[in-house]
């Protein structure tokens, strides 16, 4: 179809033949002043003008409603965050230290605080039958003992004998060697119920199974022990190097950590930073948290910082490989969705997308996007998938 302009033209072009052909005409058969003339052709040349200015400012209003948009080209980038998150410290081992026989305490050697070396003696019990025990025990090895070195010397003199033929009947011979094995059989059973009883004997010294601290003491002298569901006597911990729990966030236990280390600061001094190492991850994500704790190494050896303080933990993660980093402000976030809008032969599209590390002016993203996409640099859900723009490249 031909617009309104078009038909203007056509109008114009045949008054302009007409007026030609009729000066042609009178040019022959009728002379006509110049001056009309050239006032008429005026006349058509300014109308003809005139048309084609409203055709360039039909022109500029059609492309004034096509909006344009400011764009960026998507790029490769190293994506690195720092993650402060709450921690807390533990020793390296923690013992709560009980008696396993019944009986008195007899003499306390150690308090809390009190740095105690391995195999220490921590407290004696008193336990007479114990002790009476013990010495019954022994004086049966002793019994024990006595008969087997006597069957033991007369069966040597048997069997010295019963080397002159008659002298010693062979049944004779045999019963001594019965008799000589059979107290050799009681000497050793005597020995070994001696034996456990000494184990059950040491029982009666506390002793520390490792180097540490005593942090608590629940018993005086002359307090009863052995009861089962009594406290402990003791708790004893090596905090010479300290353990460092920290919940790790789902979406950062797949990203390296910068050196496998951290820093952190406590309440007690926070002025000071500390070093820790990573030394094991839980390996599953807890279900209620979605974090995986990850546990670090702190050397303690001053002794400053304590177990059970809470810690401000500092992790600096970083990405394996390069991944599309683009800046906040292109992600559109809903109720439904997160995406993009990617512009293709002028035209918007939205890609869904998911977000890894924000980095504060950037985030990571992951969908359906390449390097080379064109993508809006500011986009809202107003900007409609198939909507026709003119993309301008940010600076």
């Amino acid at each position: 179809m031909i617009g309104l302009s078009g038909k203007r033209n056509q109008q114009i072009h045949r008054l302009t033949l007409t007026m030609k052909t009729q000066f042609i005409m009178t040019g022959i058969f009728k002379p006509i002043s110049n001056m009309r003339i050239t006032i008429a052709l005026l006349l058509l040349i300014a109308l003809a003008s005139c048309n084609q200015n409203q055709e360039k400012i039909a022109a500029k209003k059609e492309e004034a409603k096509t909006d344009s948009v400011k764009v960026f080209v998507l790029t490769l980038d190293s994506a690195k965050k720092t993650l402060s998150l709450p921690g807390e410290l533990g020793p390296n081992e923690n013992v709560q230290i009980r008696a396993k026989i019944q009986g008195y305490i007899r003499k306390l050697n150690v308090d809390i605080g009190s740095k105690v070396s391995k195999g220490q003696v921590l407290a004696l019990i008193d336990a007479p039958e114990i002790n009476s025990r013990v010495q019954e025990f022994n004086e049966k090895i002793k019994a024990a003992r006595s008969r087997l070195q006597s069957s033991k010397d007369y069966y040597e003199r048997i069997n010295t004998a019963s080397q002159t033929d008659g002298v010693i009947a062979p049944s004779e011979l045999q019963r001594t060697k019965n008799q000589m094995m059979a107290d050799s059989s009681d000497y050793n059973a005597s020995v070994f119920a001696a034996s456990s009883y000494r184990l059950v004997g040491s029982y009666l010294a506390i002793v520390a199974p490792f180097n540490g601290v005593i942090t608590k003491r629940n018993i005086e002298v002359g307090s009863f022990v052995g009861n089962a569901n009594e406290k402990p006597l003791f708790e004893l911990e090596d905090n010479i190097t300290l353990r460092l729990s920290v919940p790790v966030p789902e979406i950062y236990t797949g990203a390296l950590l910068l050196d496998n280390s951290c820093e952190l600061t406590t309440r007690s001094f926070p002025d000071k930073k500390f070093k820790a190492k990573l030394i094991r991850k839980a390996g599953s994500i807890d279900e209620e948290t979605r974090s995986e704790v990850w546990e670090f190494e702190v050397p303690n050896a001053n002794r400053e910082l304590k177990a059970g303080s809470y810690a401000d933990v500092k992790l600096h993660f970083l990405r394996s490989a390069q991944s599309l980093v683009v800046p906040v402000s292109a992600v559109v976030t809903t109720l439904e969705k997160k995406f993009v809008i990617k512009i293709a032969g002028n035209t918007t599209h939205w890609v869904d997308a998911r977000t890894g590390f924000n980095m504060g002016d950037k985030v990571e993203v992951f969908g359906e996007l390449n390097t080379g996409d064109t993508i809006v640099l500011k986009p809202t859900e107003e900007l409609k998938a198939g909507t026709k723009v003119i993309p301008k490249l940010s600076n």
